[in-house]
């Protein structure tokens, strides 16, 4: 029986459809990836999973049912923030100023939280999964746009990339060492608009060295 139509397939055999997950283990498994994704900012990426289940409000053995090692939970935490930056970047697109949109778009991956990806992308992760690369790429079109928007319309320096943008971005949403996450929140934006008046043109300064892109950012060391 074929699996879409429910024709016999030839063999006198139904195959056997692959279960939808219910409502409450979606909700579950998204409960888990928000605290997964708070803990990991708050706490660093080596947090407790037990911990993570607890403010998710399940039990362990759930945690583990959707996600059965910290590998597992990191790469869909990872997935998850790099999705929602690249919706705030296109939803920051509809903005008619270009380098409004640019500076809407910074504040707001930053209130993502997306410096926090940095420490969880280091050790064994696996940086080139094929669903993170293509989210990944997704994101980069996604601020390419604004960049280029924003550069075409004369409101942004032309000695930058693209990289300069998110490379400036993840360090200022990253907390100096000894400091926590939360007690830097209150600096983010002030020093993220410091910034955003450096990007925008007519440029003030002569910079140093050449412009980030984003081969640069993908080039190994």
């Amino acid at each position: 029986m074929d699996r879409v139509t429910g024709t016999d397939d030839g063999t006198g055999t139904a195959p056997r459809r692959t279960p939808r997950p219910r409502a409450d283990a979606l909700r579950n498994r998204e409960r888990i990836v928000t605290a997964a994704r708070e803990m990991f900012v708050e706490f660093g990426p080596d947090v407790p999973l037990d911990d993570v289940a607890r403010r998710a409000g399940v039990g362990n053995a759930t945690l583990y049912r959707n996600f059965p090692d910290r590998a597992a939970l990191t790469h869909e935490v990872v997935l998850s923030v790099t999705s929602r930056i690249t919706e705030r970047a296109e939803e920051a697109a509809g903005e008619a100023d270009p380098f409004a949109a640019l500076s809407r778009f910074v504040h707001a991956a930053a209130d993502e939280r997306i410096g926090a990806l940095c420490p969880m992308l280091s050790g064994g992760f696996d940086t080139c999964h094929p669903e993170l690369h293509a989210e990944r790429r997704r994101l980069e079109e996604a601020v390419e746009g604004l960049v280029a928007r924003a550069m075409s319309a004369g409101r942004l320096r032309t000695d930058i990339a693209v990289g300069d943008v998110l490379v400036g971005l993840s360090q200022l949403t990253r907390p100096l060492p000894g400091t926590a996450c939360l007690d830097i929140d209150r600096f983010t934006h002030r020093h993220l608009q410091l910034f955003l008046d450096g990007l925008e043109a007519p440029a003030r300064s002569e910079l140093p060295g050449a412009a980030a892109t984003l081969e640069d950012l993908r080039r190994r060391p």
